[in-house]
């Protein structure tokens, strides 16, 4: 079964918010490294889900 889906509420649920790059390494406690793998990527700027979806962050175990 298939339903409609309003356009205009996807966009407004937060995931299309433009950040930028250092900040979001500076939140999320990436290393340098990271960051530039993430600039080289997209640039100074990012939207949340491109971030959220491509950082990688090593364990860190006890």
């Amino acid at each position: 079964m298939s339903s409609h889906i309003d356009s205009k509420q996807i966009e407004n649920e937060g995931l299309r918010q433009v950040w930028s790059v250092h900040d979001f390494a500076l939140r999320h406690r990436l290393d340098e490294q990271e960051e530039k793998r993430l600039l080289s990527l997209f640039g100074s700027y990012a939207t949340k889900q491109e971030l959220l979806a491509n950082a990688q962050r090593p364990c860190v175990f006890r």
